[in-house]
């Protein structure tokens, strides 16, 4: 249970907070937090989902933090809140990717590091997806490029794909791609 909380810092992406919290076996502490509304992350479908080997966009994105590029879903912050994960993750497939999903599914959410952050990422698949305008951020150095699901997944497993975001995701679709065994 929170028993206070101070901000110490806000920016454009995060907060950090200072909060005194109650423990389960009833002793008290400090933990810093960090706060952010939260995320949608989803993996583009290109080709029929129905066939042997659907076709998936994957984005080769230049991460500071990671110390170069790694393989990615789209992804991206909500704008706040209360905005819908569905929305977020089609305007960061049409910005990130350049296309318009006709449809979106959800697959799950996922907590980033429950260990000091309260970030959430909601998982999606995109499905009839339409030409669009690429609009990048100016921080943003992306390459798009095309990937059949199980070869995603083996760029997983030769750990060639390192992002728990797009692991956590491609997990998920492989698992309801009808043609996976894995259902």
């Amino acid at each position: 249970m929170q028993l206070a909380t101070r901000r110490v810092y806000t920016g454009r992406v995060i907060s950090l907070d200072l909060d005194t919290v109650q423990f389960p076996d009833g002793s008290s502490g400090e933990l810093e937090m960090i706060r952010h509304p939260g995320a949608a992350a989803v993996v583009p479908v290109l080709s029929d989902w129905d066939g042997p080997d659907p076709v998936i966009l994957l984005l080769r994105q230049f991460r500071f933090a990671a110390g170069g590029t790694l393989w990615e879903i789209p992804a991206g912050r909500l704008a706040d809140p209360a905005e819908d994960p569905a929305d977020c993750a089609r305007r960061e497939l049409l910005e990130e990717a350049g296309v318009m999903a006709g449809r979106i599914e959800r697959l799950t959410t996922v907590w980033t590091t429950p260990g000091f952050t309260d970030e959430r990422i909601h998982l999606f698949e995109a499905h009839e997806l339409e030409p669009g305008r690429l609009a990048h951020e100016q921080a943003e150095v992306i390459e798009v490029h095309e990937f059949a699901l199980e070869a995603a997944f083996a760029m997983v497993e030769r750990g060639e794909i390192v992002d728990a975001k797009t692991i956590a995701a491609l997990f998920h679709a492989l698992r309801r791609a009808p043609g996976s065994g894995l259902r």
